[in-house]
């Protein structure tokens, strides 16, 4: 939750000829605010106090 983001690969297939292959990598970024961290963090710690409780 500290990360306000991470990234991932994709492989893309530009160039197939027989045994020729190109083949580009793309990179996507995923990022939030660090806000929703908060909220995630707050979220849990609530749901580990009412299940304590039950």
């Amino acid at each position: 939750m500290v990360y306000t983001g991470f990234n991932y690969v994709t492989k893309e297939k530009v160039v197939d000829l027989g045994p020729i292959e190109i083949n580009s990598e793309k990179n996507h970024p995923v990022q939030w605010s660090p806000i929703v961290g908060l909220v995630l963090i707050v979220g849990g710690i609530v749901v580990v106090a009412v299940d304590k409780k039950k």
